[in-house]
């Protein structure tokens, strides 16, 4: 028998609509499934279905412990249908105490090390939940949370977990999504717990009332935190932020006035076995020369040795050397991005994220109190209709045993409900003894005062708030500051350690950076070969280019200065002058030194001179003041300071002297250009640290060819060195951004003012 074919479901569709549609998709599974941390709970899915899949096998803390992959087996079969490597390295993390705060994962076998090892393959090693666990977990059996079908339907997992302590902040979080991220260092329980018992009372206080008791990040590994108050105020109080994290260490003294330097603490996520490996490669690369050895005498404890060259070395100074070389000092990232609701991400500060917690638990609070009021209700509908059995057990044996049909005559002899009625007949006879009686009496009491105690909960703010607080005593006395996890770690530098830690440095900086102060002539290129020679030099034939090239800058400077730079991309870079390449051969291509981008050309080269100001304009007409100070670039790819409009580009750049701006540029005529002045006031320039400026001069057509700023009594020069005196040029006065007049007779062809 012939069969109908099969038509493909093809359809035509627009390729960019359906990668944008598929990839927005794709992004918003990445931001809320994998990932951000809910707010509420401080978990990921993964983490969540974790402990979920752990807690159904009944691994709690006094239980024994069960293989890591029979664990990540259910995980991955039932509510979390990824890689196992991924779910396991998950669970690997959530062990580790090096990692987490607080571990939600107790591990038995090898977890990986703070060498930077990694754990043993899952089916060697072995875990259960710890106790931090179980109260992120406690509540669930009482209707604490919503529940969600699992990805096939099969069953039902939590969408978010009850949550009795703020895991966000107390654990951390970091990850990165599509166009956003995360990373959230950890912190003292025990601080959290106070901060959230202020905002309890207090739900109005700001950031700065919250940090009087969360001094700062509590890192599982110690370390100090060497950042001022006003840094950590400010990172807390936007979401973003860092943290300067430095190793601890002390001074050992040894015989004969030798000493050691031990180190005991290293910064966060920093694998101790590549610290040391780093501080060997600078001793052998003779970068820190107060420095001779370096030993790992480190067994459960870290103990890392540094011995000194001589005896007369200065500790802190040689310390300072080393966390500006090494990982001994760290930045921890602090971007609290995270999902508000388990819904939309966003930016939190300290306060909005416990807010957000605090809101959870008083949610969570009132849910369990009405689900604990149903459980009762239902029980004393039974105890009810136990009791009317009891003052009527003749009565009520005598319709048992000659009803066909005992439970609906119950029910309208003694007016008792469905439920009650069943209870009475499934009532076993031993059960109809006088103690049983008492019992349901005393039972029926007990049920009663604790509805009217909790039906007055769910009414009063007040009452709320007080059990929000105990139940944050309660987490407080099991993991707070009393307790041997809950102990500080990390120490928050005072006042006194921030001002110190400066004053060294500088002084380390010092040292590094002494060069000796010599004249030096700086010669670039037309096409951007750069050199510098020893002692002033003027320009002459004796120094000599690449074929086909010639001079453009020649600058006197001395080995201290810093050489400025300025693109025709708006760009400022800054170079040290006792770092460029000698003037042997034909130099370097300054490209070497920074990133300039290929179409962008140098427009000023100078020796930077602090306080200075300078006037910047763009061949659109555009232009503003800024100073020298504003625009020193600290990295290779520069600093961008003027915003130009494509095809613009930036075309001038002069030092700030005078009363006047003069502005040359072209304008369309009929088919012709014509070069036009115009001069205004140097106050209707704005000064801007960064900016597109405002119309200098307008075009029809045209473009600017030169600006410069001068003092109107001294007159005005073209390029071409003609000098006009003020008499000759107060016709060309006007005011900003309007064309200007023909320039006068005898100006440079080029229209260019003098340099």
């Amino acid at each position: 028998m012939p069969t109908t074919p099969v038509e493909d479901d093809i359809r035509p569709e627009n390729l960019a609509s359906a990668l944008s549609e598929r990839y927005l998709a794709y992004a918003l599974s990445t931001i809320t499934q994998r990932a951000l941390p809910d707010a509420r709970d401080g978990l990921k899915p993964v983490h969540r279905r974790l402990l979920f899949a752990m807690r159904a096998l009944n691994l709690d803390p006094k239980s024994g412990f069960k293989k890591c992959a029979r664990i990540v087996g259910d995980v991955i079969g039932k509510f979390h249908p990824h890689g196992d490597t991924a779910v396991y390295e998950a669970m690997v993390r959530l062990a580790q105490d090096f990692a987490v705060r607080y571990p939600l994962v107790d591990g038995q076998g090898n977890f990986g090390n703070i060498d930077g090892d990694s754990a043993a393959a899952m089916r060697y090693t072995e875990c259960r939940m710890t106790d931090a666990a179980l109260a992120l977990m406690d509540g669930l059996d009482e209707d604490a949370v919503d529940f969600r079908p699992t990805y096939d339907g099969s069953e039902e997992e939590p969408v978010v977990m009850p949550a009795a302590f703020p895991n966000l902040l107390a654990n951390g979080s970091a990850g990165i999504a599509v166009g956003m991220a995360t990373s959230i260092p950890p912190h003292n329980l025990g601080e959290l717990c106070a901060a959230s018992i202020e905002l309890i009372k207090n739900p109005g206080c700001r950031d700065a009332t919250l940090l009087k008791y969360v001094k700062g990040p509590d890192f599982p590994t110690g370390g100090i935190v060497v950042d001022g108050p006003e840094v950590i105020e400010e990172a807390y109080r936007t979401g973003r932020g860092s943290f300067r994290v430095r190793a601890r260490w002390f001074k050992e003294d040894g015989a004969r006035n030798s000493y050691q330097i031990v180190i005991d603490q290293i910064p966060y996520q920093v694998q101790k076995a590549k610290l040391i490996e780093r501080i060997a490669e600078l001793i052998e690369q003779k970068k820190v020369p107060l420095l001779d050895d370096v030993r790992d005498e480190s067994a459960e404890d870290i103990r890392i040795v540094l011995i000194p060259k001589t005896r007369t070395v200065d500790e802190n100074v040689l310390m300072e050397q080393l966390f500006r070389q090494s990982d001994l000092e760290t930045r921890i990232p602090l971007n609290m991005n995270v999902l508000d609701n388990g819904l939309v991400p966003r930016v939190m500060s300290l306060k909005d994220a416990l807010l957000s917690f605090v809101n959870h638990r008083r949610n969570v609070l009132e849910r369990r109190t009405k689900f604990r009021l149903g459980k009762i209700a239902a029980r004393l509908e039974l105890l009810e209709g136990y009791l009317i059995a009891y003052l009527n057990l003749d009565k009520v044996i005598k319709i048992i045993r000659t009803e066909d049909e005992p439970k609906p005559v119950l029910m309208k002899t003694f007016k008792l409900t469905d439920n009650q009625a069943e209870a009475i007949l499934n009532m076993r006879l031993r059960a109809l003894r006088k103690l049983e009686e008492m019992q349901i009496r005393g039972e029926h009491k007990e049920l009663s005062k604790e509805q009217k105690d909790l039906k007055k909960l769910l009414a009063s703010e007040d009452l709320i708030n007080a059990k929000l607080i105990e139940q944050m005593k309660e987490v407080d006395a099991k993991f707070g500051q009393k307790t041997e996890i809950g102990k500080r770690r990390t120490r928050i530098a005072d006042k006194k350690l921030v001002e110190k830690v400066e004053a060294i440095a500088e002084e380390v900086v010092a040292i590094e950076t002494y060069v000796e102060r010599e004249p030096v002539t700086i010669v670039c290129s037309q096409k951007g070969w750069l050199r510098s020679f020893k002692n002033h030099i003027e320009p002459s034939d004796n120094v000599k280019y690449r074929e086909g090239d010639r001079e453009r800058f020649w600058i006197h400077a001395e080995t201290t200065d810093k050489l400025m730079m300025f693109s025709t991309d708006g760009r400022f870079y800054t170079l040290d002058c006792s770092k460029l390449p000698g003037g042997r051969g034909n130099g370097e291509a300054i490209r070497t030194f920074i990133d300039l981008a290929p179409e962008a050309d140098l427009v000023a080269m100078f020796v930077h001179v602090p306080g200075r100001k300078l006037f910047l304009a763009a061949t659109t007409g555009h232009g503003f003041i800024t100073t020298e100070d504003d625009a020193v670039a600290m990295t290779k790819a520069g600093k961008r300071v003027m915003n130009v409009k494509m095809p613009g580009e930036a075309a001038v750049c002069r030092f700030v002297a005078g009363d006047h701006v003069a502005v040359v540029g072209e304008n369309k005529r009929g088919l012709d250009l014509q070069k036009k002045l115009l001069i205004f006031p140097l106050s209707e320039v704005p000064e801007l640290a960064k900016g597109q400026g405002v119309y200098l001069q307008r075009y029809k057509d045209g473009e600017l060819i030169d600006a410069t700023t001068f003092t109107w009594k001294e007159g005005l020069r073209s390029e071409n060195g003609k000098h006009y005196a003020p008499s000759e040029i107060k016709d060309f006065k006007g005011e900003r951004a309007q064309t200007g007049r023909v320039l006068p007779k005898g100006w440079a062809r080029t229209g260019k003012l003098a340099s």
